[in-house]
């Protein structure tokens, strides 16, 4: 009985320890948006020639054809979802290039100075194109990662990763530009701020800063999604850019996100960058109505 007793308590004492570390590593430490469930990814690993992969989007929202690209190498590559074989479309040389957008049936590509690769969605078929256009000193010199296109405004925004008018600031710069198809021209910038006294406000843990990777917009609620792999966050924001949620990316789910959509079915995505250990991917999460966050 003495025995039975004994590994009685050693089991209670366990089950106590175990519990204590439950309490020390919440489940709730990572939260999701409304409507998604960051704990049931649907996985898609990339092929090594997308190990870098940054920027991800589709053409008018149908997720049956994925277009990527990667930090080195200046082409646009399209696959099938959940398909490892791509192709490619060469349209710039080497260099350091960070997000993607599909509008008005036209492709651009940011490079991390702010310059602006655009090309017909047309030429994507091709091997090279001969109708790129870049443009350059769009923006302050800076780094740059985050680009969104809005087909509804036919405004392109880019956000600031480290620009250095924000130093010493709890403010993240932004710049809108109106694109006119008919002339494939841009106007602008019309600078904004983000306020980045809102995370802090949302979880006194998280500091007010912010070095963004990627940008989209959910299109029916109208709310930003501002990726950062370097904070390892998730902050949605509302129309006039006031940061309403942050939500906590988990490591082992979000090796390095560079790169974020929406499909014309709310579903979300997210690219990440791979690495010795990890194949490059993107990750789907389907839209939950139900869920809540």
């Amino acid at each position: 009985m003495k025995n039975i007793y004994r590994n009685f308590l050693y089991v209670t004492l366990l089950l106590s320890i175990f519990g204590a570390c439950a309490c020390k590593n919440p489940a709730n430490k990572y939260s999701s948006p409304k409507g998604y469930d960051f704990s049931k990814p649907d996985k898609f690993n990339m092929p090594s020639s997308l190990l870098e992969i940054s920027g991800i989007a589709f053409h008018n929202g149908n997720s049956d054809t994925v277009y990527s690209i990667q930090d080195e190498d200046g082409k646009l590559f399209r696959q099938k979802w959940d398909v490892k074989k791509q192709q490619n479309m060469k349209f710039g040389p080497k260099g350091d290039y960070e997000d993607l957008a599909i509008f008005q049936e036209m492709v651009f590509v940011l490079k991390s100075n702010g310059s602006l690769y655009s090309f017909p969605f047309s030429e994507t078929v091709k091997e090279e194109s001969d109708q790129v256009k870049e443009r350059k000193h769009l923006v302050p010199k800076a780094e740059y990662e985050s680009l969104y296109a809005d087909p509804e405004s036919n405004k392109i925004y880019i956000l600031c990763k480290n620009c250095p008018v924000d130093k010493k600031t709890n403010a993240l710069s932004g710049y809108v530009f109106d694109y006119k198809k008919e002339a494939d021209s841009l106007t602008g910038p019309v600078p904004f701020k983000i306020n980045l006294n809102h995370i802090k406000a949302l979880d006194n843990k998280l500091k007010a800063s912010l070095r963004p990777s990627a940008l989209t917009r959910n299109p029916a609620t109208k709310e930003w999604f501002i990726l950062s792999s370097v904070n390892k966050l998730l902050l949605v924001a509302d129309s006039n850019w006031k940061i309403t949620a942050a939500h906590r990316l988990n490591s082992s789910i979000f090796n390095q996100p560079e790169g974020i959509a929406f499909d014309k079915d709310l579903n979300l995505y997210i690219s990440n960058e791979g690495d010795e250990l990890n194949d490059g991917n993107i990750i789907k999460f389907r839209y939950l109505p139900t869920v809540k966050k």
